[in-house]
């Protein structure tokens, strides 16, 4: 089944655009959207609670308001930091910022303090409430009793746990989703035992372990066994990569590289796909690879060819915000509440989508205390209240998020022509269609949909004047209007 599109620019200048849909040709399942509990709502979590509700409705609603405008971006999705516990050792943790520690559930006697981490707690019961399902717990570092030097970053990139604690991590971890799951109702579906392992994390930036891919084997088959032996439903995820590279490549680090072939192709020593509690999908970060669009493309095309080869394997894009400069395209330093931060979100949440197949796609900080694009949502740096001020970058998010639910499925787009600046994916799920625009362009562009193939329902435009603004369509309506610099979502049903 086949659709047309089809578009005219501007300005008097006459460009048509025909955009092909076909349903019948279909790719990844989306498995979520989702972003993190890192690092500000270990505070925002204590705020008053109007404030924090309404900053958990801006993440988790899928409500509507009066003027039909949506309450929220409805994530799918909620990763909690389960924290090391460098909070608790102060300054004498060796992380100067207090925002980048975290508490661990352990007390100081080994038993379990379930208190901890009350305001991520809070999230999480928030996020619940609100209609999230899916609830993913990783960690940065173990825990600080279980690291060789007793802190919760590392020395000179050298890895911070023997592999004579693995046991006991995995134990740990089997505690934790028991006992958050005792005192929140929520269970973890997920838990991501190590971050970003390439790197050193020896710098006191923030909590952080270093892995090769032999100790992420070992680790694993400890947490797998564990999580048999104590019941846990929960799967692991690995290994969110901290470069899409290190998945399919050794790059500059073999030991730490190709994790798709050493960890899920029968026969490597670091094999861990036949075991029972890991997760068939693999992750990583999308960071230092989104710019320019022609390489951006070409390494997600690379990545997608080397899941393909593994049968029932899908990729995650487990962690992204704006970080360097990006080719010169767009600085991640200095927050940018308005539209180009917003835009450029939203291209690499479509080339990863459409070039690298994602399964799910998670941003970083979803609360953010900084001077940087890292939030969905910005808070004044106040542990105990503040003003909370929502990006762009959220509601273009939520163009995605919030009609993209989990079970949906990616079908097939061709746009006839060089189209560099409007970028167009297409999921359905049963009848349900969302189809995505980003019309990069200055200029708006006019869309006309055939309409005895589809019927419409609603678009949904974020721009720089509107915060996924609502407009009716009806089966008269030949031209959907598509401002420029917007992103904008239309829903509608086949018939």
């Amino acid at each position: 089944m086949v659709f047309i599109l089809s578009g005219l620019f501007a300005k008097g200048q006459e460009k048509v655009v025909t955009i092909a849909i076909d349903l019948s040709k279909t790719h990844q399942t989306i498995n979520n959207f989702g972003a993190s509990d890192a690092w500000s709502c270990q505070f925002v979590g204590n705020w008053p609670e109007e404030k924090k509700n309404k900053i958990a409705d801006l993440l988790f609603s899928m409500d509507t308001l009066k003027d039909g405008s949506p309450k929220g971006i409805g994530l799918s999705t909620w990763r909690f930091n389960i924290g090391a516990g460098s909070a608790e050792q102060g300054m004498k943790s060796g992380i100067k910022d207090e925002w980048r520690r975290a508490e661990s559930f352990f007390n100081t006697d080994g038993s379990y303090n379930w208190k901890k981490q009350s305001g991520q707690m809070w999230f999480l019961q928030a996020a619940k409430e609100r209609g999230v399902k899916q609830f993913l717990g990783f960690f940065n570092s173990p825990p600080i009793e279980f690291t060789v030097n007793g802190k919760a970053f590392a020395t000179d990139g050298k890895t911070n746990i023997s592999q004579e604690k693995y046991d006991s991590f995995a134990k740990y971890i089997s505690n934790v989703v028991k006992g958050v799951e005792h005192t929140t109702g929520v269970r973890f579906n997920y838990i991501s035992p190590v971050n970003e392992p390439q790197w050193n994390w020896s710098d006191g930036g923030q909590e952080g372990c270093p892995y090769n891919n032999s100790e992420i084997a070992g680790l694993v088959r400890s947490i797998s066994k564990a999580f048999v032996e104590d019941h846990i439903s929960s799967d692991i995820l690995i290994a969110e990569a901290g470069n899409l590279k290190y998945l399919f490549s050794p790059v500059d680090k073999p030991d730490k590289g190709n994790q798709i072939n050493d960890f899920f192709k029968p026969g490597s020593p670091n094999f861990i796909g036949d075991l029972k509690k890991v997760s068939r999908n693999i992750a990583a970060h999308s960071y230092f690879t989104t710019s320019p669009m022609a390489s951006a493309m070409q390494t997600r095309g690379t990545l997608s060819q080397a899941i393909n080869a593994v049968p029932g394997l899908s990729f995650w894009q487990s962690e992204y915000c704006i970080l360097g400069d990006n080719a010169g395209e767009m600085d991640g330093n200095k927050r940018d509440l308005g539209i180009d931060a917003a835009l450029y979100l939203a291209k690499v949440i479509h080339t990863d989508l459409t070039s690298a197949a994602a399964a799910a796609w998670q941003w970083w900080t979803a609360v953010s205390a900084y001077d940087y694009k890292d939030g969905l949502v910005y808070i004044d740096k106040n542990e105990t209240d503040g003003n909370f001020y929502p990006s762009k970058m959220l509601w273009a998010m939520g163009n995605y998020s919030r009609f993209i639910r989990p079970g949906y499925v990616r079908t097939d787009v061709a746009v006839d022509g060089d189209q560099k600046n409007l970028f167009v994916s297409v999921f359905k799920k049963g009848k349900n269609i969302a189809a995505v625009i980003i019309n990069d362009n200055t200029d708006f562009v006019k869309v006309k949909i055939d309409n005895s193939k589809i019927k419409l329902l609603r678009k949904f435009t974020t721009s720089k004047e509107a915060d996924l603004q609502p407009g009716v369509l009806t089966d008269s309506q030949k031209e959907i209007f598509i401002p420029g610099k917007s992103v904008t979502t239309v829903t509608g049903i086949t018939l």
